[in-house]
């Protein structure tokens, strides 16, 4: 161990996208970035089905505004190491003002993904066993996500469309109520003590159907609502604990309630579920890698996944927005956090690279790293999905 973090140094990341000079090893999809010097981190790579739980690729909303701009996801996920992302959007970003409406956008955002994914030459996974055999095949893969049950709008039959149209994991909640709220969001004040009686109903549908229930933007009382209806284990996709603030006081004063106790953490690692550790309030490899450990030491190395809460694609930018706003945003200098390949100033590599790394050097096993790495998301998604 000790020799493999000495020798590990940034010349050991050499580019291998669009032509630029570096070695292709192994299969395509977990070529990027290392060469032959240190084995183990690409061995580590190439054997962990390496999953972002919470990814959001941004895509437009508006019919007239379909099917958006070219992007490269393939490529990014390549860069990334990682196998799979949870491809997450939503639809309360902007208000919602008629009866309908987020039902519209999610139907719209849908259909830009279907296309996105077409041009990129990636299907959705469905099961665990599409996730293996994408894995083998070193292609990447998305499981559809929508962050929010904002579409449903009081109608559950909308489940079953959002089922067949490919989603296989929701967040119940998100910034702001639906029109017919699911339950108490973290940040808000509390209106129904945890989830309503809508919010219950989904959560039973969510596991009939085989769709993976995401509790992130839930009140600790909203998830143990959740846990008390659901027959399936549950994944909080993104956060971290409440006791890993950061450098810096205001951020962390504001993150505050979007983070997790070590208590609540407990219960939902003890009902069998996941927590995915994101990338707020670190501002180096290093502090993700040791936020990550922090919640190992909590939950237990078996209930630990990732959940960036990052953007392989670019922010999509209305055509009809203002044109100052665009000018503006086109002239700023990179802003580090957004994209998942370049969160942090001293990222030098691929994010799942990266994440081997560090968490190489604060002592974890192969194994360790691969259960974290996706191999937990995976027996959670297969328990939550199988025979559907």
């Amino acid at each position: 161990m000790k020799q493999t973090r000495n020798a590990f140094t940034r010349r050991h990341f050499l580019t291998a996208i669009s032509g630029i000079g570096g070695i292709m090893l192994f299969k395509p999809l977990r070529s990027f970035a290392i060469d032959e010097t240190d084995p183990r981190i690409v061995a580590i790579v190439n054997k962990t089905i390496a999953i972002d739980t919470h990814n959001h690729i941004d895509v437009p909303l508006k019919k007239e505004e379909l099917p958006g701009p070219e992007v490269a996801l393939k490529q990014e996920m390549k860069k990334s190491g990682l196998s799979a992302i949870c491809m997450t959007f939503a639809v309360d970003y902007q208000k919602l003002t008629y009866e309908g409406e987020a039902y519209e956008r999610f139907m719209n955002g849908l259909d830009a993904m279907d296309k996105m994914l077409e041009s990129n030459q990636i299907k959705r996974a469905y099961n665990l066993s599409d996730l293996k055999k994408a894995h083998k095949a070193g292609t990447p893969t998305v499981i559809q996500s929508v962050e929010g049950g904002h579409f449903l709008e009081g109608k559950i039959e909308r489940l079953g469309v959002a089922y067949q149209r490919g989603l296989r994991q929701l967040g119940l909640l998100h910034d702001n109520d639906a029109s017919v709220p699911l339950g108490d969001i973290y940040t808000n004040p509390p209106k129904f003590n945890g989830l309503s009686d809508f919010g219950k109903e989904v959560v039973k549908e969510c596991n009939r159907l085989g769709i993976l229930i995401d509790l992130t933007h839930c009140s600790d009382a909203a998830i143990n609502d959740a846990h008390k209806l659901s027959s399936k284990p549950m994944v909080v996709s993104h956060t971290s604990l409440n006791t890993q603030l950061g450098q810096n006081p205001s951020i962390a004063k504001m993150m505050m309630p979007r983070l997790i106790s070590q208590e609540q953490a407990r219960i939902v690692a003890n009902a069998g579920g996941l927590i995915g550790v994101w990338r707020h309030l670190t501002d180096s490899p290093m502090a993700y890698a040791q936020n990550i450990k922090a919640m190992v030491e909590v939950v237990g190395v078996d209930h630990v996944c990732l959940g960036t809460d990052t953007k392989l694609t670019p922010a999509y930018r209305s055509p009809n927005a203002n044109q100052n706003r665009q000018n503006n945003s086109n002239n700023q200098s990179k802003r580090f956090g957004e994209r998942t390949n370049e969160i942090w100033e001293s990222q030098h590599s691929g994010y799942f690279y990266t994440v081997v790394v560090e968490l190489l050097k604060l002592g974890l096993t192969e194994p360790e790293i691969i259960k974290i790495g996706g191999a937990n998301f995976c027996k959670v998604f297969d328990e939550v999905t199988k025979g559907h």
